[in-house]
């Protein structure tokens, strides 16, 4: 199989970028996409020149690091899937791919087709977590919780924080990402007593790190490589609501 590869190449967050043509010949249909970029990065070391910079991380779909816009689409043509689960058969022989980086204001480029995320970590350093004493970790089933409530909070959970959402989203909101958080840990009865202070404290850290908001075009739930629904938007707005108002009571 032979390819025309357009990808974004940048020296550094400060550097202008531009997309840069590469061919390239003999790819093997079984080879994941991130393995098509090894390839290329080989020969581009063979020449002297400077490979692509990508990030990469467990190539099993569930760490979220693979972050490339493929012909236009977070992850690639494939829905439900990372960048490291696409594989290369999907294409034709001939085809030219464009790859870029996420493309958001609260994401910067750092280099090639790496994204500064922090923006995430930060936050999820602002409540997304529960920070009672839970003791041991109690038998199995000893907790009662309602088969409906943990499948919930099971589908919430499959976040990799990706970012697929954002940059997926014509407002480069981070809301699917910031929902399924605060909704995870909502469901379930550890993450019960602080709900509402984690509803305030993880919206106001997304609007801080100037994510935009949900206007309703689903991109994010088209792209999330997990398919997590855009119904979780609605439940962290209306807890978001409850969590104001508690605070002015």
């Amino acid at each position: 199989m032979k390819l025309t590869l357009h990808i974004w190449r940048q020296k550094d967050a400060k550097s202008p970028g531009k997309l840069v043509r590469y061919e390239l010949d003999d790819v093997n249909e079984h080879m994941s996409f991130l393995e098509m970029l090894d390839v290329l990065n080989e020969q581009l070391v063979a020449k002297g020149e400077e490979p692509v910079a990508f990030d990469h991380d467990c190539r099993e779909g569930i760490c979220g690091m693979c972050s490339l816009v493929i012909n236009g689409i977070p992850h690639g043509p494939d829905r439900g899937t990372t960048v490291c689960q696409l594989h290369m058969r999907r294409f034709r022989d001939g085809d030219e791919i464009t790859i870029e980086p996420w493309r958001a204001r609260a994401f910067p480029v750092v280099r090639d087709l790496i994204v500064d995320r922090s923006a995430f970590d930060r936050i999820m350093q602002a409540g997304g977590f529960i920070s009672q004493n839970t003791g041991s970790a109690p038998d199995a089933n000893t907790l009662p919780i309602s088969k409906e409530d943990a499948d919930a909070a099971f589908d919430a959970a499959a976040c990799i924080g990706c970012g697929a959402c954002v940059a997926a989203c014509p407002n480069a909101s981070a809301m699917l990402f910031v929902a399924a958080k605060i909704g995870h840990l909502s469901m379930l009865p550890q993450g019960k007593p602080e709900e509402y202070r984690r509803a305030r404290a993880m919206v106001d850290a997304m609007d801080a790190a100037g994510f935009g908001n949900c206007s309703n075009h689903y991109e994010c739930e088209a792209v999330c490589p997990k398919e997590i629904g855009v119904d979780w938007i609605a439940r962290m707005n209306r807890k978001y609501l409850r969590a104001t108002f508690r605070k002015r009571a």
